[in-house]
């Protein structure tokens, strides 16, 4: 599995970005897929996740001003953030869960000024 993601960038704090994030090659068998950021000096925090059963997750911080979808056609998964703060600037990562392994895209890096 592939995974290109795009749309980060360069913010002031209370503005909107949304990441995209496209899945190639062998894709059967995603068991959930979705984003994780990672900000200096910080481990990586789970942001969103879909998964193929069950509720979509949202970490504590991010509820009610991001959400996360699909678009099962374009094979792409989608991080829309609204009022965005100082502390969402971090590298986002977008994910796919499999049985045999988790892949991971190159990473995105989002910068909130306040």
């Amino acid at each position: 599995v592939q995974l290109q993601a795009s749309g980060g960038g360069l913010v002031q704090a209370g503005g909107s970005l949304r990441l995209s994030c496209l899945a190639s090659g062998n894709i059967v068998g995603i068991n959930a897929l979705g984003w994780y950021r990672q900000a200096p000096g910080n481990e990586r925090e789970l942001v969103a996740t879909i998964p193929i059963h069950g509720s979509t997750y949202y970490a504590d911080s991010v509820r009610d001003r991001f959400t996360v979808s699909r678009n099962y056609a374009r094979n792409a998964v989608y991080l829309q953030m609204n009022n965005l703060k100082p502390d969402d600037t971090a590298v986002y990562y977008c994910y796919v869960e499999k049985a045999d392994k988790d892949y991971w895209g190159q990473g995105t890096q989002v910068t909130v000024s306040s």
